[in-house]
């Protein structure tokens, strides 16, 4: 059994610290004055640095303790918050993730640089504060003003609470931080050498601190320990105060410097008397206990084992697959029996499987924020973000694929998009463009638009463009779907020049070949000074799906399923008929239709009562003439081969029951051959 890497461990834990720490962030630009994301974004930075400097992050632990200082400043009302305060700790925030991901590297003077902005986001001129290279935050005892009050602290924590990754002498530390401090520890619960575990923790504290800061400065300093530890927490009067220091074992006065951990204190083997106090306030342990037992339901996964976990129920679905084939040649009813069962449960555990890899596009869009923020501030437009159908599921291998597309998509959008705030007064729109992020399902697919409300794309420039580059003759009729299609083309763009952000003619080239090799595929529409809209239409899952198994020629292909719309009979002489026209009439309207056997020319002749399957991709609707409907088939997508990459009809391959390859049908790719034919009919008369 392998061991989990602490260091993977916190560094799973970091990344979800810094997602949490920028949202509230970026929550704050527009509500500066919200004093629960203020206190979110403290505690996420003070969990960081905590944890950064329990597992040897010193580095990270003293870079973040300057953001964190920031912003307890900005908790406590001796500092606002603002929008230069907030993109200073973003900035930061990006060098925390590098000392994460690279502590060993050398990153140079950034970190002083980046202190220097956030010191001049607090202080306006103030001098520039300490370097971030100093490996640990030197605790400084503050001087105790008039109206300080002198607080008995007494605390416990449980006996596995360095185990899991609790420092004591850290807790000591801030403590010394609030004020003037006496220690005493109580080592009457170590139990013996011979019965003693090293790693369990047995002593117990009683501190004695004068601070003018408020209850509340010692609630944070236990803030993530609360909920198992034990605490006691009492004001004294000044003759309390005189009578708890006969009760102190281990002094650290005001003007010792050195931190708690360098001290070792002296032994007693007798517990620390307590003296009645006139007021005391007590802590309730289980605060959060309904919290904790939610966090309790979920179980933290790497997502390897759900890949590998997915390969073996795709197999386990093909070994049914063969399994059925074989009793329905049978004529032994247990077998059939047997097989129905194993069939029903194989289905059930696809479906339990494919939920475990689904996971909300929400995830994906939160990512934009922060793009559309540092954007807004490096193009001096204003941006306003929305997102729609976050809740939208979608297999986690599809949005890992789509995150680098989706942020060229926007990254466009908001360069050559969106006009700048005087143009758009000029042109009688409101002065904040919007981008609309938003999902729905179809079907199959995921539909997933990237719309922007500025002046759309400039149609005479981009045949401009295409002409001057040879992507098409002067003059060549195009579409207008096919023109607006051209901006994918590698190495196209219309900017003027190259900048930060486009000009390259780069980006939308990758998302078209990403989308391709998803299987999906790309719709734009544009709008003079109204602006574009990109959609891009996936496959929800690239893994198993339900498909149509049908025979044509002497072949066999599947049809995902959820294209399916309905199933006609096509007769010989309705065949006959409709030869040159290629159109059966549905419900009072024209259905073109491709016949299959001509397409992958098979050679054989059609069958006499050959069927219609009729496929749909959001409206548009296409035939396709087979000649058997063989029945459904649970479809594990294997992906084709190099040699058959560019082979546009099929969009995978499956193993069926008999050890035999069927090619599964690209839908989108057929349908838009369909459409195709049709415009050609019309066109011709």
């Amino acid at each position: 059994m392998s061991m989990t890497d602490p260091i993977a461990v916190f560094r799973m834990e970091a990344a979800e610290l810094f997602e949490q720490i920028e949202s509230g962030l970026l929550d704050l630009t527009h509500r500066l004055d919200d004093k629960d994301q203020i206190d979110a974004v403290f505690r996420g930075l003070h969990t960081l640095k905590g944890s950064g400097a329990m597992f040897g992050f010193d580095a990270l632990a003293a870079f973040t303790h300057h953001c964190e200082t920031a912003f307890d400043r900005v908790r406590k009302g001796e500092k606002p918050a603002t929008s230069e305060l907030i993109a200073a700790v973003l900035a930061a925030q990006d060098h925390m993730r590098a000392l994460v991901d690279r502590p060993t590297d050398d990153h140079g003077n950034i970190g002083d640089v980046l202190l220097s902005q956030l010191q001049r986001a607090v202080e306006g001129d103030a001098p520039v504060t300490a370097p971030a290279q100093a490996v640990a935050v030197e605790p400084v005892t503050k001087a105790v003003k008039g109206g300080a009050n002198t607080w008995r602290i007494r605390f416990s924590l449980p006996v596995n609470a360095m185990v899991n990754g609790t420092n004591p002498l850290g807790l000591l530390d801030e403590l010394r931080d609030l004020g003037e401090c006496r220690i005493a520890v109580n080592t009457s619960a170590v139990p013996s050498l011979d019965v003693l575990v090293p790693t369990d923790l047995h002593l117990s504290w009683d501190v004695t601190v004068t601070t003018d800061q408020p209850r509340s400065a010692i609630d944070d300093v236990f803030i993530f320990v609360l909920d198992d530890m034990q605490l006691d927490v009492e004001t004294l009067t000044d003759g309390a105060a005189a009578a708890a220091e006969p009760a102190v074992l281990a002094e650290q006065p005001a003007s010792v410097a050195q931190p708690v951990g360098a001290v070792v204190p002296e032994v007693s083997a007798a517990p620390v008397s307590a003296p009645p106090a006139p007021a005391v306030e007590r802590e309730t342990p289980n605060a959060n206990d309904a919290r904790q037992a939610k966090a309790a339901e979920n179980v933290r996964v790497p997502a390897e084992r759900l890949d590998e976990l997915m390969d073996r129920v795709g197999e386990l679905v093909i070994a049914q697959s063969r399994l059925r084939q074989l009793a329905s040649s049978s004529m032994d009813l247990q077998l059939r029996s047997v097989s129905e069962e194993i069939e029903r449960l194989s289905g059930e555990l696809r479906d339990t499987m494919m939920v475990l890899r689904m996971v909300p596009v929400g995830s994906l869009f939160g990512r934009f924020r922060r793009l559309v923020h540092d954007l807004a501030r490096e193009t001096g437009k204003v941006i306003e973000l929305v997102t729609e159908g976050e809740t939208t599921e979608v297999d986690k291998t599809v949005i890992e694929r789509l995150a680098d597309p989706l942020v060229h998509l926007v990254r466009n959008s908001i360069d050559h998009g969106l006009e700048t705030p005087e143009e758009r007064r000029a042109a009688g729109k409101e002065e904040a463009g919007k981008i609309m992020l938003s999902a729905r399902q179809a079907g199959g697919e995921v539909i997933i638009t990237i719309k922007d409300d500025g002046r759309g794309i400039n149609r005479e420039r981009v045949r401009a463009k295409a002409e001057s580059s040879g992507l098409i003759q002067p003059g060549a009729v195009l579409s207008d779907q096919d023109l607006l299609q051209l901006i994918f083309a590698p190495g196209f763009s219309t900017a003027a020049q190259v900048t930060n952000l486009s000009g390259r003619g780069v980006g939308m080239d990758v998302v078209k070949k990403t989308v391709e090799t998803l299987r999906g595929a790309i719709d734009i529409t544009s709008h003079a000074g109204q602006g574009s809209d990109v959609s891009l239409r996936i496959p929800l899952t690239l893994a198993i799906i339900d498909g149509l198994l049908v025979r044509v020629g002497t072949g066999r292909y599947v049809i995902p399923l959820s294209a399916v719309e309905e199933c006609l009979e096509l007769s010989l002489e309705e065949d006959l008929r409709s030869r040159g026209r290629s159109f059966i009439s549905l419900r009072d309207s024209l259905v073109p239709f491709l016949r299959l056997r001509d397409l992958f020319r098979t050679g054989t002749k059609p069958d006499a009562h050959q069927k219609v399957v009729v496929i749909s991709t959001g409206t548009e609707r296409v035939g396709m003439v087979v000649d058997q409907i063989i029945g459904d088939h649970q479809t594990v997508i294997k992906s084709m081969s190099k040699l058959h990459h560019d082979v546009a009809t099929f969009s995978g391959a499956t193993i069926l029951g008999d050890g035999s390859v069927a090619l599964i049908l690209d839908v989108a790719h057929l349908v838009a051959a369909g459409q195709q034919q049709e415009a050609q009919v019309r066109a011709a008369g």
